[in-house]
């Protein structure tokens, strides 16, 4: 740590405050008296977390701090600390640090030995879990899914493989496109889909993969989704196929003589998965 010979500063701390994830009446007596205390709150989205300061009557300075500028910024916030400063950082709605920013500035703060002091509170993954009714002994959070690639196959395969409750957040452009392939891949297996976690609309989606899909081809997704899926069982198969080796076994079929349509339905057949998933790996394979 660097601080003036000729001084006597005490460094400051680092507070993890965390924030409603939508009913503003959740949020802890602890983090109010915090956030009023310490000298700067850094903010994923100021303007987001000047709406709760407000509601709460709170005018401590706040500062950005989000995934664009967390190197640079969060060096400047570690010298504010080390120079007797408390900071407390909030994300928009939860936990700084899970799915959102806060990662790299908890670990800089270890490694100057300041202390890290997390003050929790509202969580959606936890809110979901405790409501899903899917086993809560044992279970693993894997934030938001890779979008695209091979980084989401195998993705996708962990968590279809995992025997323990999973839990990840969603957008609404893509949950239709993820239920999918959670059927595809791993069965028809029980999930929860929740979304609106403590606001006016709360919402929770509880069957099958399928029953979730069938909800949605009437009802336009909206808003974040927290999803649970139930863990495998061992009589379950994982279908998970290298999508360059299916749109190969396509090719070849159709230098054969064979139409496209009849490949992608005679290959679907051999490998035991449906014709969409033969479909979607020739059409990656061509872009």
């Amino acid at each position: 740590m660097i601080y003036d010979n000729d001084s006597t500063h005490i460094p400051g701390q680092l507070y993890l405050c965390s924030t409603p994830i939508g009913n503003l009446e959740d949020i802890t007596l602890r983090v109010l008296r915090i956030l009023k205390e310490v000298d700067i709150i850094a903010a994923e989205d100021t303007r987001h977390t000047k709406k709760l300061l407000t509601h709460y009557d709170i005018h401590t300075p706040v500062t950005s701090y989000h995934e664009h500028n967390e190197r640079e910024k969060g060096l400047k916030l570690i010298s504010e600390i080390q120079y007797g400063k408390n900071v407390a950082l909030v994300s928009d709605a939860g936990t700084p640090g899970v799915s959102d920013p806060g990662y790299e500035l908890v670990v800089l703060a270890i490694k100057e030995g300041i202390k890290v002091v997390p003050c929790p509170g509202a969580s959606a993954s936890l809110a979901a879990l405790a409501a899903s009714g899917l086993p809560t002994d044992r279970f693993v959070f894997e934030g938001f899914l890779p979008r695209s690639g091979k980084d989401r196959d195998k993705a996708l395969k962990r968590v279809l493989s995992e025997e323990r409750t999973v839990i990840f957040y969603e957008s609404p452009y893509r949950i239709i496109k993820t239920l999918q392939e959670l059927l595809d891949y791993g069965g028809d297996r029980n999930v929860v889909v929740t979304r609106e976690l403590t606001k006016v609309y709360e919402q929770f989606i509880r069957g099958t993969v399928s029953d979730a899909l069938v909800y949605f081809e009437t009802k336009k997704p909206k808003g974040e989704f927290t999803v649970l899926i139930e863990g495998r069982r061992e009589d379950r198969k994982i279908v998970l196929p290298d999508k360059d080796g299916i749109s190969a076994q396509v090719e070849e079929l159709i230098t054969q003589g064979i139409d496209k349509k009849s490949a992608i339905k005679q290959v679907s057949q051999t490998l035991g998965i449906s014709k969409r998933q033969v479909y979607s790996a020739v059409l990656e394979d061509r872009k």
